[in-house]
Order: structure tokens, then sequence, then C-alpha cells
């Protein structure tokens, strides 16, 4: 089940019943637009014990309309790359 922005605030609620819930909502704002500003400037994030993300800039090229057979140039753009730590590895792989 995916979880949305409002079921994170709603958890957060509950484990932390003495913070009021639009200070929880500012903070996980604030928090998401740093990730997105940083991996904007090239930047890496890493949150240790859960990963680093990071951008990787993926060249144009040419590609292929699969339904018209077109050639068409696929601009260069910005993809986000996630690198698990070990510990949520193990985490995610215990039996």
């Amino acid at each position: 089940m995916p979880k949305s922005k409002s079921d994170l605030i709603r958890a957060l609620s509950r484990s932390y019943p003495n913070i009021y819930k639009k200070d929880l909502e500012k903070f996980l704002d604030i928090f998401l637009n740093e990730i997105k500003t940083a991996l904007k400037n090239d930047e890496r994030v890493e949150l240790r014990g859960w990963g680093i993300f990071s951008s990787k800039k993926q060249k144009s090229r040419k590609s292929r309309n699969p339904r018209t057979g077109e050639e068409i140039i696929t601009m260069e753009k910005k993809s986000i790359h996630f690198k698990m730590s070990k510990e949520l590895f193990n985490k995610l792989n215990e039996k």
C-alpha cells in the first residue's frame, strides 16, 4: 500500500502527539523542499541509515515513437538515482 504525504503526517502525529499537525506538515514540506533544491543544484543528499539521493543527467538521444515509427530527438534531462544503505537493505531482507 503506497504512503501519501497525508498518511505520513498522520503517522507522525500519532508518534508525536504533543506536536501540532500543521507544524508536522510544515516540517515535512521544508524537509522535502530541501531535498528537491539540493537535487536540482546537482548536490548529493545522504540520509544515514536510509540511503543516498543523487541526480544524474541523461544525454539527449534519438528515439522512435513506437506508434508511428517516427524518429524524434529526446532532450537532455535529469533523473533521480537512489542507493539504499546497507542498514536499510538488511532490514528489508531480514528472514
